[in-house]
């Protein structure tokens, strides 16, 4: 039986050069290209074609660095405490708790925007298609992806944020109305503060750019793996970790402690 062809298009290497997409990485990358760009170039094989691309994709990128203690990174600080050998495995730990609550939404918000429009230049009664999705995740009894937050209300200010950039750049669509829509109709329909939060703008904007859901996930991964490294320093520096464990295993268990 032949065998499939073993192929890789990223980059190549000789005793004088590296080569990443066409681009010499030493005489046409380093110093020349910045971060965004050269994330830009490793995502989808090319540099952005102009400013406006460029500084939507970037302000995608810096909006879900950071976002202060939060569940991911609380275990990155918990597992750099055990381990400071590590620094890997506490980056590791924190990147392995985005889920559905926590910045993995991204990829399921795009997924359900991207699945209602097909084709942007084509998008529809986007009023109807908000209220069938809305529908749809109530009967289920599920929650729908980017819409609310735990302390972001009545407005998420990231989101307007986003959208601002998305206005000033070209990128706001029939995507990001029907998110829009779709946070309206679920207040409406629940009596709760839903507002649109920050993973459901950026599923709208990144679906604008033609970025396949599938890889939005690994967007939201790839800028939060930089702000726990934040995280990281600073718990070398000004630790919490240490008193958490020991604030927790006294008072969570306090109700074994013999009675006097």
């Amino acid at each position: 039986m032949k065998r499939a062809e073993i192929k890789s298009d990223i980059a190549w290497s000789a005793p004088d050069r590296v080569m990443i997409h066409g681009y010499n990485l030493c005489d046409e990358i380093v110093g020349k290209v910045d971060f965004g760009q050269m994330t830009f170039l490793q995502i989808f094989a090319r540099m952005p074609k102009d400013d406006n691309e460029l500084r939507m994709f970037n302000a995608v990128m810096v909006i879900l660095v950071e976002h202060g203690i939060t569940p991911s990174s609380l275990s990155t600080r918990l597992t750099y405490c055990g381990a400071p050998e590590s620094v890997q495995a506490a980056v590791a730990a924190g990147l392995l708790g985005l889920g559905s609550v926590f910045v993995g939404s991204l990829d399921q918000a795009a997924r359900m925007l991207q699945t209602a429009i097909p084709d942007p230049s084509s998008p529809g009664d986007l009023k109807a298609k908000a209220l069938e999705i809305v529908d749809d995740y109530m009967q289920r009894k599920a929650i729908i992806p980017g819409i609310g937050h735990p302390f972001h209300k009545p407005i998420d200010p990231r989101t307007v944020a986003l959208f601002n950039v998305a206005k000033e750049t070209g990128y706001y669509g029939p995507f990001a109305d029907l998110i829009t829509l779709i946070g309206q109709t679920a207040e409406k329909r629940t009596g709760k503060v839903l507002p649109v939060n920050v993973t459901a703008a950026m599923a709208a904007v990144v679906s604008q750019m033609g970025i396949d859901h599938r890889v939005c996930r690994g967007l939201a991964v790839a800028a939060r793996a930089v702000g726990l490294v934040g995280h990281i320093i600073e718990e070398s520096r000004q630790p919490m970790a240490g008193e958490i464990y020991m604030r927790l295993e006294h008072e969570a268990s306090q109700h074994l402690a013999p009675k006097d």
